[in-house]
């Protein structure tokens, strides 16, 4: 079944995961090299693994987010990126809020 048959409810869209990451019926996994395959702001959240920390992918995950929701990056070495509002640091996570 295709990624827009199972939309009905609450779904994972995996980007770029690791390769021992398996597909289920509520998550999709997608290779993408440039970009998030969502329109703008209808992310409840987003995670950006330690391998995607450049600045595109980071923009990127911020634009996918609703206001107000949060974005995860598994690193503790980043800047607040444009856009979000730093809610914690620490344990090797980056923990912020889109504004």
């Amino acid at each position: 079944m295709g990624l827009a048959g199972l939309m009905g409810g609450i779904h994972f869209v995996g980007v770029n995961a690791p390769d021992d990451v398996a597909e289920l019926p509520v998550l999709s996994l997608l290779d993408c090299e440039a970009m998030i395959p969502l329109r703008q702001t209808v992310a409840r959240a987003a995670v950006v693994g330690p391998d995607r920390l450049g600045a595109e992918w980071l923009a990127e995950a911020r634009r996918v987010l609703l206001p107000g929701r949060r974005l995860v990056i598994e690193s503790e070495r980043v800047a607040a990126p444009v856009g979000l509002t730093q809610l914690a640091l620490g344990h090797g996570l980056f923990v912020g809020e889109r504004r």
